[in-house]
């Protein structure tokens, strides 16, 4: 009797996004890729941005509870679009405290997903107190869930890397554009998951325009460069870890 290979463990990514629509604006991309190679993803949205990031709703007088079910529902089916799987925390935005049964809560979720890799916000967003929030849980967990002593159930991590997505005023957020991400085959499944936010629809063309700018920087940068006509989409990232070789490439 002839044994075939046992099924290798698809690679898995962990994303942690203090609002609903963070995920989709910033790194959509990069999940839809993911997924398209049957990776698994799983983001950890931890609130629904109802009160800082849903004006709309607010302006045509729908109640606090209204809003939360509505920006569900859109992030839901961004993600699905995205061939990702949300799980929501529901843990209050404007202001999001971290806190250590949220941060346990990450824990819990990185020794169960295993990520290969973390997406989540810089350190830095004078605009907006969330990020930072959710930085600091999502970086606190990867280190705890890494500790064999750390109480909770699952087995340890190991030291996955970890990317920041790009924030809303980059230039105020000490951000520089360290890694150029190629979207260009999943920019489709991303503008579509955009269009799922319809909470956030101002912000629609703004990150179309965006992907156009990043993707004009990753061909400048993949050489030759000849002036050509091209259609490249990309998103940014930084990495706050060193990145781990044998070769340089």
């Amino acid at each position: 009797m002839t044994h075939g290979k046992a099924p290798a463990t698809p690679r898995s990514t962990l994303v942690v996004t203090a609002h609903a629509g963070d995920f989709v604006w910033r790194a959509g991309g990069a999940i839809a890729l993911a997924a398209s190679r049957g990776e698994k993803v799983t983001i950890a949205c931890l609130t629904f941005g109802e009160r800082g990031e849903s004006a709309k709703a607010w302006r045509e007088g729908k109640k606090l509870e209204e809003i939360k079910a509505i920006r569900r529902e859109e992030a839901g089916k961004a993600a699905s679009t995205l061939g990702a799987e949300v799980r929501f925390f529901d843990a209050g935005d404007y202001p999001l405290i971290a806190t250590a049964e949220l941060t346990d809560q990450l824990v819990a979720v990185y020794r169960e997903t295993q990520p290969d890799v973390v997406l989540t916000h810089p350190v830095e967003d004078p605009y907006n107190g969330d990020h930072p929030a959710a930085n600091r849980m999502a970086l606190e967990a990867r280190v705890l869930a890494q500790a064999i002593g750390y109480p909770g159930p699952g087995e340890i991590i190991g030291a996955p890397p970890v990317f920041y997505f790009e924030p809303h005023q980059p230039e105020m957020s000490g951000f520089k554009p360290e890694v150029l991400l190629d979207i260009t085959e999943v920019w489709e499944t991303k503008r579509k998951a955009m269009e799922c936010l319809g909470a956030q629809q101002h912000l629609w063309d703004y990150y179309t325009d965006l992907a156009v700018r990043r993707g004009v920087q990753l061909k400048r940068n993949a050489g030759p460069n000849l002036g050509l006509a091209h259609k490249t989409m990309a998103e940014a990232y930084m990495r706050p870890y060193p990145q781990i070789a044998k070769e340089l490439a």
